[in-house]
């Protein structure tokens, strides 16, 4: 409790005047530490005591802080002794919170605080639990700091629940109250001090407080002090639940138009963020009845998120745009939202903030943001959170839950943020108690997702590292069918309205792609090491980017992503065992892949399962899926004015026909400039790196290029996996080493994939290794090749265009290819820093080379009409 922290201060006792010779004598005085709380009818009540504190501690030569945040009026005026902070409640609850707790900071001991009424925040902030959060912030820290601070609270404005937070940790709370003649107040808590008629009803009376020491006269006194009952039980909410009242009213109002759309434009504010493009289209779509739907479905309070308002709001927008066709191809939803409050207040619970504000400073945004990240593993929801949780855990049963992160700025327009936080599968096997148990260890787990370092790269590198950035969370129904053991959707994947990887001159990128697997979609937005998903180029969906048969069998899926309800994991499943299951899972992989009648005899021959080659050519040749694919992405694209990238899973029905689970919905990031790029014909050996046609990322491109990182494929093969980690990591430390990208340009060239998790086929580096690179290029030089597909639509993907990385994939031996490594020799070397090289080896080192290119004029130039791309030396 934090009122045990007070227990053990050992700053001086010492008095402080409330400027009522009167009161003193009633309170024994304040004291140095003390947080005083008025609770009063009417804010012209908390001025009168205002006024009498400020005049006193001005006597006293006292400085005062007076927090101007309140839409009543001024309560201070300033003078030499009192300074006016003004404050943006607008701003939201950390910013605030953090204005307010780095003001303390810099005035640090023996001041003086004023706030304006907390009551005020309500309406900026729509949560009764964040003004009880704020206070619960602050005024320890006060405490610590040996002011006197005086709060406002309006008599029922506020839920019983935060005001008894409120009392258990203030050290003063007065409540004051009128009747037609008289003014009475009551001390309802002063710590450490006590009378026996100290927390009697007092008359007011001039100068003097007289308490009202006769039963009779007090039952008379305090029942005409007691509320007006009228309101009912709404006095008891949140201030939060109040305003969904409010609108519940509004529903049965169906004709007053002006009344519904200013509570839809009310409930889009308190419920889905501050993105004003996100915001315009909720208010052309979303009717009163669907926001009042979101909050029957909310845990807590506060904004759900980026990525739940982009969910929902692509659903509302497809089956207003064609009902017949989506109601029919649609699955409902029926996922629940853990508001961003709750976030707050796990900080707030669990002692959290004093951290959080130091990892805010510039010094500590890493190593706090570490610290952080390993508390808040071992933190504890809220009790009350605890509750509904447990409440939506019985309503699913034991059906399987994807515990998804929606921070405030994730998947809006700008920012996707994919990847970068964590999202949690739970089996929801087991006693109720252990699923519960469960659900809390994963919502930790995307809590602490926000201090992970790659989260923390991406919002410093775009700027976002000082804006507010709270958790919700979006708690999801997995799609899918028990087969046996085996939980798992038919399909997944991904789909994005613009087709920027486009490997044959033929194919418009504005049809779109889709990236699909089958089983759990995981296998479709992350970077497999061994397995690869079916990239369709909707225009022409029987295409793929391959030399022959034998690259098709070797770049298609192998395994699929599945909830083992025996084991209560999430695993990895070979097809061949897949296929086995039962007979309704062999009738899903006929519309998902194909067989080889000669393998298949020879299989059957021997006993075995026969081989699938995950293709979807069925589903795609013979069912409605391309068509709708098309008309879903192309509708959200035009209603959004913006390129789409959609999450999704597939439901096939017996005679083939698709449903679609939408699960997520975001403006899609380009990469790449509008105006043609001419790309020269012909380049001397001489001058050139690489001439290649195809299998690049990034639109059309003229980059020019100061320095080359190149991990050489040969020398990293024969690195030992303890070696290879260590070029990750000396990669790392270069990229870190940069200041500006911009300033240096750099094409880093390595074997195989890069971020790979398999150092034997790659380099196994993360996002925040290669984040201030120009140019990332894969070269097929480990035996294995490198993936055809690049894994376009995969968070790895999202990470290179979003931070404007350019990608290539080179095959030295395909005849449109030309590569010449060897180039490079003639280029000067860069010394790379003593500091980086420390306690690496020889052969680490001698596998990694930098070249500095600055004065030598390369340049990269790609061309997306003619899938051409040269990196070459200009002027020879």
């Amino acid at each position: 409790m934090i009122q045990g922290k007070f227990m053990t201060h050992e700053a001086e006792v010492t008095r402080v005047s409330t400027g009522l010779p009167g009161l003193d004598e009633v309170i024994d005085c304040l004291r140095i530490g003390d947080n005083v709380v008025w609770r009063v009818d009417h804010v012209d009540d908390y001025q009168r005591f205002i006024d009498s504190f400020v005049q006193a501690a001005v006597a006293r030569n006292r400085s005062i802080i007076y927090l101007r945040f309140g839409h009543h009026p001024p309560l201070v005026e300033a003078s030499p002794n009192v300074r006016v902070v003004h404050l943006d409640a607008l701003s939201g609850f950390e910013a605030f919170t953090e204005h307010v707790y780095r003001l303390i900071t810099d005035h640090g001991r023996g001041a003086f605080y004023v706030f304006d009424c907390l009551s005020d925040l309500l309406e900026d902030w729509a949560t009764d639990l964040m003004v009880g959060n704020l206070f619960r912030v602050v005024c320890p820290y006060l405490f610590e700091l040996d002011t006197v601070a005086y709060f406002g609270l309006l008599n029922d404005r506020h839920s019983h629940t935060t005001v008894a937070r409120i009392r258990e940790t203030t050290q003063v709370l007065m409540d004051m109250r009128r009747t037609a003649s008289e003014c009475h107040v009551q001390p309802v808590k002063v710590w450490r001090r006590q009378s026996p008629t100290m927390f009697l009803p007092h008359r007011h009376r001039g100068h003097r407080f007289e308490p009202v020491i006769d039963s009779s006269d007090a039952t008379r006194v305090q029942t005409a002090l007691q509320p007006d009952h009228s309101q009912g039980p709404q006095r008891q909410l949140d201030y939060w639940d109040t305003l969904f009242l409010e609108a519940a009213r509004q529903l049965e109002r169906p004709d007053d138009e002006e009344g519904q759309a200013a509570q839809v434009e009310r409930l889009c504010r308190v419920l889905l963020g501050r993105d004003e493009r996100i915001l315009g289209l909720a208010r052309r779509f979303f009717r009163l009845e669907d926001l009042m739907a979101i909050r029957a479905r909310v845990i807590g309070s506060g904004y759900i998120g980026g990525k739940a308002a982009g969910m929902l709001l692509a659903r509302r927008i497809l089956l207003d745009t064609d009902t017949a066709t989506w109601e029919e191809h649609l699955e409902p939803h029926d996922s629940f939202f853990l508001g961003t409050d709750v976030y707050y207040s796990f900080l707030v619970h669990n002692g959290l903030w004093p951290l959080l504000m130091r990892q805010h400073e510039p010094e500590g945004y890493y190593s706090e943001g570490r610290e952080l990240h390993a508390r808040m593993l071992k933190g504890e929801l809220p009790e009350e959170t605890r509750l509904e949780l447990a409440r939506m855990l019985d309503y699913f049963g034991q059906y399987p839950i994807l515990v998804r992160s929606s921070s405030l700025l994730e998947d809006g327009f700008g920012n996707a943020f994919a990847g970068k936080y964590d999202s949690v599968f739970l089996v929801n096997q087991g006693a109720p108690e252990e699923r519960l148990a469960r659900l809390e260890e994963a919502i930790r787990q995307v809590f602490a997702s926000t201090m992970g370092e790659d989260a923390l790269v991406y919002r410093q590198q775009r700027g976002l590292d000082g804006m507010e950035e709270p958790m919700a969370l979006l708690l999801q129904r997995v799609n899918g069918r028990y087969h046996g053991r085996h939980y798992l959707p038919d399909a997944a994947g991904v789909g994005v309205s613009r087709n920027i990887f486009t490997w044959d001159p033929q194919m418009d990128p504005a049809a779109g792609m889709a990236r699909l697997v089958v089983g759990l979609g995981t296998r479709a937005v992350d970077r497999n090491d061994d397995d690869h998903a079916c990239v369709v180029p909707l225009d022409q969906p029987e295409k793929r980017p391959f030399r022959d048969d034998e690259d098709a069998m070797r770049f298609s899926q192998h395994q699929a992503d599945t909830l083992d309800v025996t084991d209560n994991v999430l695993t990895s499943v070979p097809l061949r065992q897949l296929a086995s299951l039962d007979a309704d899972m062999e009738r899903i992989l006929g519309w998902c892949g194909e067989q080889d009648r000669e393998a298949v005899r020879r299989a059957r021959d021997h006993g075995l399962t026969p081989p699938w080659r995950i293709s979807f050519a069925p589903l795609l040749s013979r069912t409605r899926f391309v068509p709708l694919m098309q008309q879903l992405l192309g509708t959200l694209e035009a209603t959004y004015e913006y390129p789409v990238d959609v999450e999704f899973t597939v439901h096939i029905g017996l005679e083939g026909q698709p449903s679609f689970n939408l699960v997520q919905c975001r403006p899609l990031q380009t990469l790449g400039q509008n105006r043609p790029v001419t790309v020269p014909e012909a380049v001397s050996s001489d001058r050139l790196l690489l001439a290649t046609q195809g299998h690049f990322m990034g639109g059309s491109m003229d980059q020019p290029i100061h320095r080359v990182i190149r991990v050489d494929g040969g020398r990293y093969s024969a690195l030992t996996s303890h070696q290879k980690f260590a070029v990750a990591r000396l990669v790392g430390q270069i990229n870190r080493a940069m200041k500006n990208r911009d300033d240096c340009p750099t094409l880093l060239i390595g074997p195989g994939r890069w971020g790979t998790s398999t150092p034997e086929l790659g380099v196994p580096i993360r996002f925040a290794d290669i984040s201030r690179m120009a140019v990332l290029m894969e070269v097929a030089e480990l035996g294995g090749g490198v993936v055809p597909d690049l894994s376009y639509g995969s968070h790895f993907f999202q990470d290179l265009v979003e931070s404007r990385i350019a990608y290539v994939a080179v095959r030295p031996h395909d005849r449109h290819t030309d590569y010449r490594p060897e180039w490079l020799n003639r280029a000067p070397r860069e010394v790379i820093d003593e500091d980086v090289l420390d306690g690496l080896d020889a052969d680490v080192l001698s596998a990694v080379t930098v070249h500095d290119v600055t004065g030598v004029g390369l340049r990269l130039l790609a061309d997306v009409v003619s899938q051409r791309l040269v990196c070459y030396q200009e002027g020879k």
